[in-house]
């Protein structure tokens, strides 16, 4: 017996490396060059196009959501390349913006399968994404924070005013407005991680999870996703368009006011 094809889009993306079990574990794992993924408008569309692939591929039966190197993302690529296109004007590339980030979150939550994330590194960068999964593991040398926003100038409105708040309570907000960064101690007290590994044992971890999930039907896999991210869709359908335009707006008045 042949072993089955593997999918076109596993090698479609530059910062994107899928690979799948035959219990059909989906390993997914963001780098730049390699290393230690930083982020960019790029990697954005990536990840969204990786989703909505993901999610349509019923194949997929559990997903592991983890990072490269020492960090899960820390840092923004400054290479030209990656940001968006220049031809935009300011408010084309606030729009593309827009309509991808709710496009981004609502395509994490529609992926039909549980998902687990292994941080195995400071998340400072979009750690939204990762609340976005059932089960979050962390290596011992992760940390939790929302780095850009405020030192942008521009409100923390993109999704984390979403999801932080749901995971926090109301110490999400004072979590935003601080930039406060948690250890991977106190995001474990805290019940942002489930677990906290050394980092040599993180994705040994995952994917002890992963094979017991796997065991059970796919029909149960996909149903118990669904219902265990219903209260979580409703959530960003209802407050991330308001986010992102109010961000949006700021971001605006901060360019033409020179800021």
């Amino acid at each position: 017996m042949s072993a089955p094809a593997i999918p076109g889009y596993f090698s479609k993306y530059a910062n994107i490396v899928l690979q799948r079990d035959a219990a059909g574990i989906l390993e997914l794992r963001l780098h730049t060059q390699g290393g230690p993924l930083k982020f960019s408008a790029a990697v954005r569309s990536q990840l969204l196009d990786a989703c909505l692939e993901i999610g349509r591929d019923r194949d997929n039966r559990v997903i592991i959501f983890t990072g490269t190197g020492d960090d899960w993302c820390a840092e923004f690529d400054t290479d030209p390349a990656t940001k968006a296109d220049p031809a935009l004007s300011l408010a084309g590339r606030w729009d593309k913006q827009f309509w991808e980030a709710r496009k981004l979150l609502q395509g994490l939550l529609d992926i039909d399968a549980p998902c687990i994330a292994a941080v195995n590194g400071p998340a400072l960068i979009h750690s939204e994404y990762l609340l976005t999964c059932d089960i979050i593991l962390a290596a011992d040398t992760a940390a939790f924070q929302d780095l850009p926003h405020l030192n942008n100038g521009v409100p923390p409105t993109d999704g984390v005013h979403v999801l932080w708040p749901y995971v926090l309570g109301p110490r999400g907000r004072y979590f935003l407005l601080t930039q406060q960064k948690l250890s991977a101690t106190e995001a474990l007290a805290l019940g942002v991680c489930q677990e906290l590994l050394p980092r040599g044992r993180l994705m040994e971890r995952a994917y002890e999870l992963a094979r017991t999930l796997a065991r059970q039907p796919t029909a149960t896999l996909r149903y118990a996703r669904v219902g265990l991210t219903q209260r979580l869709k409703k959530l960003v359908a209802d407050e991330l368009a308001l986010g992102l335009a109010v961000e949006s707006l700021a971001a605006v008045s901060k360019a033409l006011e020179g800021g």
